[in-house]
């Protein structure tokens, strides 16, 4: 009788203890910390995040007909501006493209057009209307409405803004200097007047 009362009692914790672990928990680290979750609020008058509204932001002044913005480029040992240009419209990434890379004889995916020739791809139409990757880069706009593009490339800082950037000064820098290997022209070389 006294077993089988412990075996009931085990039984019993144990179910207990199994009717604690609810699968639908929270998850929870090694310390005991549950995941968190956040409301993010959306704008009353879009229904959009914040992040939503900075897309269709971009998109909207991407796409504004007869927009100028400013290019910047900065070295990024001394900060100096090296090449400055206004930009008509936008600065588009080589990654772009108006048609897929790739296509299919099959009548799974989305509808293209080459040729005379009706074939299917897999890529998706993206929303500014092209095909393909961007050049990794962050846009914003700043406090005033001014709209900025940063990007991050072959030791070069590019910078786009729909608004002059003051900087201390514009340098377009086209000389090459010689190697330390290379000495300079002997002292007895005719010089050349200027």
């Amino acid at each position: 009788m006294k077993r089988t009362l412990s075996l009931l009692a085990i039984v019993a914790a144990s179910g207990l203890l199994l009717a604690g672990c609810n699968e639908d928990a929270p998850p929870q680290s090694a310390s005991g910390v549950q995941k968190a979750t956040v409301q993010v609020a959306v704008d009353p008058n879009t229904g959009r995040t914040v992040e939503q509204n900075n897309i269709a932001g971009r998109l909207k002044m991407d796409n504004t007909p007869g927009s100028v913005k400013h290019l910047y480029i900065i070295a990024p040992e001394s900060g100096q501006v090296i090449i400055y240009s206004t930009v008509q419209g936008k600065v588009t990434s080589s990654g772009k493209r108006l048609s897929p890379k790739t296509v299919n004889n099959s009548t799974r995916g989305f509808d293209v057009q080459i040729g005379n020739e009706r074939h299917y791809t897999s890529e998706v139409l993206q929303d500014d209307g092209t095909y393909g990757d961007s050049a990794e880069y962050i846009y914003w706009f700043d406090s005033q409405g001014r709209y900025h593009q940063h990007y991050f490339t072959g030791g070069q800082i590019i910078h786009i803004s729909d608004q002059p950037v003051q900087v201390r000064s514009v340098i377009i820098n086209m000389e090459l200097t010689a190697s330390p290997t290379q000495s300079a022209a002997p002292a007895s070389a005719p010089q050349e007047k200027r």
